[in-house]
């Protein structure tokens, strides 16, 4: 059964998200860009008194995908400032249809 990978990450870098789930043949997903949402350095609401946006990407990964997913997204996160912002939570799946 997969599971249910939420990825919320800044904006900025949806592109870099994309490559991710494409080396790991996730050809189908959702996401949820530009939306208002906050984290270690306050809240982004893309506005001048709040910028930036966060944006949310869903996509059910097979069992024998998520370690090495995972592991990719965290070296992303590890690799610049700028991507420690990247949050993933895994969540078990009862039922697809």
């Amino acid at each position: 059964m997969p599971k249910l990978v939420h990825i919320f990450h800044r904006f900025e870098f949806k592109e870099a998200v994309e490559a991710i789930l494409d080396r790991h043949g996730i050809d189908s997903f959702v996401r949820l860009p530009m939306a208002e949402g906050r984290d270690k350095d306050g809240k982004h609401h893309g506005s001048q008194v709040f910028p930036g946006n966060m944006s949310l990407v869903q996509a059910l990964v097979e069992d024998e995908r998520v370690e090495d997913f995972l592991e990719e997204l965290r070296r992303f996160k590890e690799s610049r400032p700028a991507h420690e912002h990247l949050r993933v939570a895994v969540v078990a799946v009862e039922r697809t249809l």
